[in-house]
């Protein structure tokens, strides 16, 4: 399977580009594509700009090949955030990024394990294999509000709150979690979305 990993100035481009080809993936040509993040929506978003990536992304998700985004991936796929200021997102899911809310007990970001929680539709989805309950990693500080619940997969309960740790919507699915640090589980997701 021959997937696309768009490289936009931030973070883990390598870890998830070796994790998807110890899956079997050839990282080179469009059948699939994969968006990673680690850092601020507002540098991701200047990152897409910049290279011009912006449109093209968007014709992309229109032939409805399949789509994933991971982290900040994930985020931009919305219509705004709030992280430093108010940011246009790629508005390919409605809704927007919000700070998680700090409360006692509740540290920000939010970093480690987790269990996620289903509340979509899994069949047909990258988490499809996994059950309800299985934990992945996570790091990040805000989290995705879709406009629409039916466009979220799963969620995550950190400390009382309820955070998007996946969302979907057609050919495009976000995960917050971070699938190549999430061990087996993680290769799970990837070696689904590849099929």
């Amino acid at each position: 399977m021959k997937v696309v990993v768009v490289d936009y100035g931030l973070g883990n481009m390598h870890s998830v580009v070796k994790a998807l080809k110890h899956e079997g993936a050839d990282v080179r040509d469009a059948e699939r594509l994969v968006l990673p993040g680690v850092g601020a929506f507002a540098d991701g978003m200047a990152g897409l700009r910049a290279r011009g990536l912006i449109e093209p992304l968007h014709e992309f998700i229109a032939t409805g090949r399949p789509f994933l985004g991971i982290c900040v991936g994930m985020q931009v796929l919305l219509g705004e955030s709030e992280e430093f200021g108010r940011h246009e997102g790629l508005g390919v899911i409605e809704g927007k990024v919000e700070l998680i809310p700090k409360v006692p007990g509740r540290k920000v970001p939010h970093i480690g394990w987790n269990r996620i929680q289903r509340v979509g539709v899994w069949d047909g989805s990258p988490l499809e294999p996994l059950e309800d309950g299985t934990m992945l990693y996570f790091v990040h500080s805000y989290t995705c509000v879709p406009a629409n619940e039916e466009h979220r997969l799963a969620d995550v309960d950190y400390v009382g709150h309820r955070l998007s740790a996946a969302i979907a919507k057609d050919n495009v699915v976000g995960v917050q979690f971070h699938p190549e640090k999430s061990g087996s589980a993680g290769l799970v997701v990837l070696a689904r979305y590849l099929r």
